[in-house]
């Protein structure tokens, strides 16, 4: 994002383009780190104020405002993270990270209006899959910002350390441990078109209502999980099992015939939408093994759903 100016007022302020072009990477970060939207335009608008709130001497003391913002934004980050477990202890339900629509489909973005600015918009590559995020919550906070900011975003690990407050041989240890983490948790890839042709198979087996046909396209071991946040109805524990997980939607899609199911991307993967009455009211992701899906991400919360839905 640069700034632009009339004829007559002379060129923009190179200072405020270098400040303004670092808030689509700013954002890319906070999203990964929080797994939030909301959390991360809340982040770098704080950034932004903090670094208006220098005098102009204090602003043209810093070498480089693009790694003073990241500084800023990753040590918010941190704190919001440490917070974070506390508030959802309280959490109704599972916590599921917020879906994000592919760029083609995104509708108004987290901001409401007449759509999203395009340098607030999420960058979609594997670091921001479902599977991903989710492996990502179960770090603890300095292990998912040592993670993100270096294997992610590349920063060494001597501007890590000034974000995390640890040596550089303390935050190389933290991202070694993240990366063990996602390398457990990660099953063989299955090529994008198998994957959407398993995910159309998915949603017409439940559009038909037929649970023996869901539990052939679902691992014996899979599970389902839900996000309502107290604020709409949804399982509030993880569904284990393929035919309890077959039985289950067809029990939700005789209680609402009406839903029309979509195939979208979601985190830049096939995932389904489910609308009523025009509104999107369900955002569905999967991780597959195999030919087969392993997992469900359900997220029902409205606060999560306003980048997919119009005002």
């Amino acid at each position: 994002m640069t700034s632009r100016s009339e004829p007559g007022d002379g060129p923009p302020d190179p200072g405020l383009d270098a400040v303004m072009s670092e808030r689509r990477q700013l954002i890319n970060l906070a999203y990964r780190l929080l797994g939030s939207l909301a959390d991360a335009e809340d982040v770098v608008q704080e950034t932004y104020a903090r670094w208006y709130a220098m005098s102009a001497r204090e602003q043209r003391a810093i070498v480089s405002p693009g790694a003073w913002l990241t500084k800023v934004a990753g040590r918010i980050c941190l704190d919001l993270l440490r917070s974070a477990r506390a508030r959802r202890e309280s959490y109704v339900g599972e916590w599921i990270p917020e879906p994000l629509p592919d760029r083609a489909e995104w509708i108004t973005g987290w901001s409401g209006g007449g759509g999203a600015d395009p340098a607030d918009r999420v960058t979609l590559d594997e670091s921001l899959t479902m599977a991903f995020l989710v492996v990502l919550e179960s770090m603890t906070p300095a292990e998912r910002v040592a993670f993100v900011l270096h294997d992610v975003f590349r920063y060494p690990f001597a501007d890590v350390a000034e974000i995390v407050g640890r040596t550089p041989a303390a935050c190389r240890q933290l991202a070694s441990s993240a990366r063990r983490r996602i390398r457990a948790a990660q099953a063989p890839e299955t090529p994008a078109a198998r994957r959407a042709d398993v995910v159309r198979a998915f949603k017409e087996a439940w559009e038909a209502k037929d649970i023996d046909a869901l539990i052939g396209v679902l691992d014996p071991g899979a599970t389902a999980v839900g996000d309502g946040g107290g604020l709409v109805s949804a399982v509030l524990h993880p569904v284990e099992g393929a035919e309890p997980i077959a039985r289950y939607l067809v029990e939700l899609r005789d209680m609402a015939p009406d839903l029309t199911f979509l195939e979208r991307h979601v985190n830049g993967q096939p995932g389904l939408v489910a609308e009523q009455d025009g509104v999107t009211v369900v955002v569905m992701a999967f991780d597959l093994a195999g030919d087969r899906i392993s997992r469900i991400w359900a997220v029902r919360n409205p606060e999560k759903l306003r980048p997919w839905t119009t005002d």
